[in-house]
């Protein structure tokens, strides 16, 4: 697979992170930068890099079994988190404690369910007799600068939404969710 190919297929696969880290940024923008940037990130790009990796030595078995319901899972995680992140924002600004999505549980839980798709890509590589490491690579790397730029932009809207932008990042959240579901039904 000649390296264009690759590079657009990593920006296909980067486009759910990019989005919802336009919602995360969003949500975060009063507090420190750079760290939930970095996290987020990071965390993207590697899970981006490993469901690569972990579907080429999977092969058809882990995918053919995810596959029948990975769509299920992921509309549940970003509908769970993207409803928090509306009610936050319709708590009194007094009352409101904030969950950091790029820590914790919901990181990994959010790094997992705009990766999967990473992983029928690396089943594709296998079934094709491919190398996986270097395109995995390069969809890592893909996915965590578009998952940096999302934050970023996400942050910039926050300026145009003022306190309301949880409402908006979490409405971004379920309407990615909604779209892997019909996607996929």
């Amino acid at each position: 697979m000649d390296l264009a190919t690759i590079f657009i297929l990593a920006i296909a696969l980067g486009v759910d992170a990019f989005s919802v880290a336009i919602g995360i940024g969003a949500a975060n923008h009063q507090k420190l930068w750079w760290p939930p940037v970095l996290r987020l990130s990071l965390a993207f790009g590697f899970f981006q890099f490993m469901m690569a990796v972990l579907g080429w030595f999977a092969g058809s078995t882990v995918v053919e079994i995810i596959d029948a319901f990975d769509h299920w899972v992921v509309f549940g995680i970003l509908a769970l988190i993207g409803g928090k992140m509306i009610w936050e924002g319709w708590e009194k600004e007094e009352q409101k404690i904030q969950t950091d999505q790029t820590k914790g549980l919901p990181l990994l839980i959010l790094s997992v369910a705009t990766s999967i798709d990473s992983l029928a890509v690396g089943f594709s590589f296998s079934a094709l007799k491919n190398p996986i490491l270097f395109p995995a690579l390069i969809i890592g790397i893909v996915c965590l600068s578009m998952t940096s730029l999302g934050m970023i932009f996400g942050k910039a809207l926050a300026r145009i939404l003022g306190k309301k932008v949880n409402i908006f990042g979490g409405l971004v959240l379920l309407v990615i969710g909604v779209k892997v579901l019909i996607e996929h039904l």
